[in-house]
């Protein structure tokens, strides 16, 4: 489709399958991620293939990564760029243990303060009416214990999302997806993966299955589609169901034991 996609954190995960999608279709596509060996294997592995797969190695908590990453996408491409897709945020624990004052600072200038700024770069450079999206959580809606840096990255994202939709608007439309439980283990470990779940693990997605990668980014093509430009500033669920299922004590053969 030859669009120029910026995407972070693309070296694993979702945000590989994103940067593997979008340039089997002809996309042009820059990645971040702090991962070199990673990154440097799937830019090489695209490039084999003949795709148009640039990697780049930094750590985007840090203003002049994200400069520096900004700055070599537009001297390579001055006419500007179709869609921004912030995806890298990572686990730091949270108030029980494991996460600091530093750490839970240090998650948020990954998973908030970093789409921001990437943003501010790239406003005014897009190609027509821009896409950015950005990639939230139902942790941003409900919690495990011990998760408050992830949990407060991921409702900052989707509050930053609805407000960058409102002041970008003609300039870049803005929305997040919330994933549920995606099973990205495959895009970690190409060789040695094996998903094993139980019955349970199923059955509690209304769906009956665990998610993949690849409904997380069918969902960002959606939103990139320059033929959806009226969905702005929402946030969609990608979850199976499962953020709506009701579980009672003696519900589903679940009981509770504090």
């Amino acid at each position: 489709m030859n669009r120029i996609i910026v995407v972070t954190g693309g070296a694993a995960g979702i945000g590989r399958y994103t940067v593997e999608y979008f340039a089997s279709k002809g996309d042009r596509i820059y990645f971040i991620d702090n991962n070199q060996e990673a990154t440097l294997a799937l830019t090489e592995r695209m490039r084999r293939k003949g795709l148009n797969v640039t990697g780049y190695t930094g750590d985007i908590a840090e203003k002049q990564v994200l400069e520096d990453f900004a700055r070599r996408v537009l001297d390579e491409q001055p006419q500007g760029i179709h869609c921004l897709i912030n995806n890298a945020c990572l686990m730091h624990g949270g108030i029980l243990e494991g996460c600091d004052y530093e750490d839970f600072l240090y998650i948020q200038r990954v998973g908030v303060a970093a789409p921001y700024m990437l943003a501010k770069l790239f406003k005014d450079h897009f190609c027509g009416l821009g896409s950015i999206v950005n990639i939230s959580s139902t942790r941003a809606f409900q919690s495990q214990p011990n998760t408050e840096s992830y949990t407060a990255a991921k409702g900052g994202i989707t509050a930053l999302t609805h407000a960058l939709a409102v002041s970008l608007q003609g300039v870049a439309r803005v929305n997040s997806i919330a994933p549920g439980w995606i099973d990205t283990g495959a895009y970690h470990d190409d060789n040695n993966y094996v998903p094993a779940y139980t019955e349970g693990d199923i059955a509690q997605h209304p769906s009956l299955r665990v998610g993949e990668p690849a409904d997380i980014v069918r969902t960002i093509d959606f939103l990139c589609d320059e033929r959806n430009t009226f969905i702005n500033g929402e946030n969609i669920t990608v979850d199976g169901g499962m953020s709506k299922l009701m579980v009672y004590h003696n519900d589903c053969g679940w009981t509770y034991r504090p």
